[in-house]
């Protein structure tokens, strides 16, 4: 039974975010022997962490964790975390954004409030502020900037297949998959040239926090708080630019962009460019090699999409983030007593969506270890889920991989994938080294 009364202890600011009192081990079970707060957990592989994913979806549901383990800025008043593993209870608090806060910050681990401030743009905001530059920046977004974005998105993913079709083997990640979402992000936000390099390795440092080889031994808030600076400084540098010469791009529509007279700021631009610096080429250059990798484990598959390319693609792409689920983690937090799957949530109490494990629901997914391109009906909780915070560049996102897949499919059809090198990290699954073999392009004489 959900408990539908909101607690007295909260108070609602002026600005809509919520002030109530943190979580504590009162009353809370004792941490779950199966553990998902370790290190050496999320260095696993995903096939060895579903084992103890599938312990607790069909034993425990929601599970009491310890904190996680090497956080970035460790809180020594930290409780833990309620662990989700099951689809329909992901789903259920990805829609709840009334019990259920982000403003609290929406990654698993603990990070630096400056990090999070100038990177997370409306994704960490509640309503009323979250509606409102949500709706503010879905403006910039018109028919015909979509259409330049897809004019953009097939050029550029003509000239990275162009670059690759001779070799007969390369490293996808490193020589495809980290390029064209990378020069299709520039392109469509007007990013000069001689800034794309250092856009590319900014955005990088972003995340790496996630990844022991990107860090380098350097320490992580230092290259996060950075990576974060220089692509605001980027930002005002374009938008500097653009206040004497206009440009047709999407910096230039943020900045024009203005609902009941009000327009975003130049903070609100860079982080929201912060954002899309990452998310628009982390997730699909890791999806894009997950593709190839279920293309090469299940033949069948590549040879039914071929059949019928243009008409079966869309309901394929789903199924390629189901099958790769590059973002395997996020959280909520409570600001209402609640119950899920039996369990007491408090106001205070962090909640973290295992969207691994989500995606290998086989209550609710058929054969989840199989890609099924033809899978009908996806539940699938990639893109955060559902709710008001569903990725608002999903649709430019599904874009770019139609685009590369049609590409890579119809040029080079005939490929294998070998030796994956994984990230071992409890935010991104991604790969950093594949061999990608294949016949090269055949040119007509």
């Amino acid at each position: 039974m959900t408990i539908e009364h909101q607690l007295p202890d909260i108070d609602w600011d002026d600005d809509g975010q919520a002030d109530f009192l943190p979580a504590t081990n009162l009353n809370k079970p004792d941490y779950d022997p199966v553990d998902v707060s370790s290190k050496a957990f999320w260095s696993q592989l995903l096939e060895d962490q579903d084992r103890s994913f599938a312990i607790l979806r069909r034993e425990r549901p929601v599970s009491w964790q310890r904190p996680v383990e090497d956080a970035v800025t460790p809180d020594p008043d930290d409780p833990g975390f309620w662990a989700l593993t099951r689809l329909e209870d992901i789903q259920r608090v990805s829609r709840d954004n009334e019990t259920f806060i982000s403003g609290q910050g929406v990654l698993f681990d603990m990070l630096p409030p400056i990090f999070l401030e100038m990177s997370q743009s409306f994704l960490a905001m509640d309503d009323p502020e979250h509606a409102k530059l949500r709706r503010l920046v879905s403006s910039a977004f018109t028919p015909r900037q979509v259409r330049r974005m897809e004019d953009k998105i097939r050029e550029i993913t003509t000239q990275c297949v162009d670059d690759i079709v001779d070799k007969g083997k390369i490293d996808f990640p490193a020589e495809f998959c980290s390029r064209f979402p990378l020069r299709v992000h520039c392109a469509i936000w007007g990013v000069p040239d001689h800034l794309a390099e250092e856009t590319g390795a900014a955005a990088r440092d972003v995340v790496a926090w996630a990844d022991p080889d990107l860090l380098a031994g350097r320490d992580p808030q230092e290259v996060q708080v950075e990576a974060c600076a220089r692509l605001h400084d980027i930002a005002a540098e374009m938008i500097s630019e653009r206040r004497q010469n206009r440009r047709d791009d999407l910096m230039q529509a943020l900045m024009d962009a203005e609902i009941d007279g009000e327009q975003l700021d130049e903070a609100q631009i860079g982080a929201f460019f912060v954002l899309m610096s990452v998310a628009g080429t982390d997730t699909t250059q890791h999806t894009t090699t997950f593709a190839v990798m279920g293309l090469t484990e299940f033949p069948e598959q590549k040879k039914w999409l071929l059949e019928d390319f243009d008409n079966r693609i869309d309901g394929a792409v789903e199924e390629f983030i189901r099958f790769g689920t590059p973002v395997m983690t996020f959280r909520r937090t409570a600001v209402r007593e609640t119950e899920i799957a039996g369990q007491r949530i408090m106001p205070g109490d962090k909640v973290v969506f295992l969207y691994a494990s989500g995606n290998r629901d086989d209550t609710l997914i058929d054969r989840p270890w199989e890609l099924d391109l033809s899978r009908d009906p996806n539940p699938h909780c990639g893109f955060g889920g559902g709710g008001v915070h569903y990725c608002l560049g999903s649709q430019l996102a599904k874009m770019m991989l139609r685009h590369a897949l049609k590409e890579l499919l119809f040029r080079i059809p005939e490929f294998q994938t070998s030796n994956p090198r994984f990230m071992g990290t409890n935010f991104m699954r991604a790969v950093t080294h594949l061999d990608f073999e294949f016949t090269p392009e055949r040119k007509e004489t």
